[in-house]
């Protein structure tokens, strides 16, 4: 029977504490940049209000571009950036610029997705109305799309945690470098099996947190 001798709570706690560190705060960036990115990506696509093709076709394929390069050799990638950014490539604060720049495009496709979901009868009829475009945005767009923009803010959150635990692999620091120094690195099963369960835990806890979120703001 596992007897987690190799199991330390002060570091479990730290480790843990800077895995939420990471995510929160590289998903208040994401869904920031990715908002952004995916209202523009909206309005420039095709039969649009902003309609511009060169410009929808530009981003479009920047995101693609970054979407399929795999998180770990995006964080070697871009490690200039991130010293730029925060003065390090390790621990937490060098985690953060790698996390926002893979989540970005996988969060700006979601919204772009959600908001063409919503009818198309509605914007017209608030452009009929004289509803400027910044109005229709956010009065019509954002407001009609909201469910959809919380399962999709959920979606991204989940996506973090797991790129959080990768972040590891370049001494990044929380529960994925516990995992990969203590559990595979010096054979610590119980480490490892502890780590495992509590990101398994906090998936859970966004997942629920999100699918109520969506239930609440949901048309009834």
């Amino acid at each position: 029977m596992m007897s987690f001798e190799n199991v330390r709570l002060p570091e479990i706690w730290d480790a843990t504490k800077d895995t939420l560190y990471m995510l929160f705060a590289s998903l208040v960036f994401t869904i920031i940049c990715g908002l952004i990115l995916g209202i523009i990506l909206f309005l420039t696509s095709r039969r649009q209000l902003l309609a511009q093709p060169v410009v929808y076709g530009a981003l479009s394929f920047i995101i693609n571009v970054l979407r399929s390069v795999p998180f770990v050799i995006l964080m070697i990638m871009i490690m200039p950036l991130t010293k730029l950014i925060t003065g390090t490539t390790l621990g937490v604060e060098g985690s953060i610029p790698p996390l926002v720049v893979a989540a970005t495009p996988f969060f700006a496709r979601l919204v772009e997705t959600s908001l063409r979901e919503v009818d198309r009868g509605v914007i017209e009829a608030a452009q009929a109305m004289g509803a400027s475009k910044w109005d229709i945005v956010r009065r019509v767009l954002l407001r009609e799309s909201s469910p959809s923009l919380l399962a999709a803010v959920t979606i991204t959150a989940v996506t973090l945690v797991s790129y959080t635990a990768m972040s590891g692999v370049i001494g990044g620091g929380g529960l994925g470098d516990l995992a990969l120094r203590y559990g595979y690195q010096r054979f610590q099963t119980d480490v490892m099996l502890v780590t495992v369960v509590l990101l398994i835990v906090l998936v859970q806890v966004l997942q629920t947190i999100g699918d109520a979120l969506v239930r609440r703001y949901s048309r009834k």
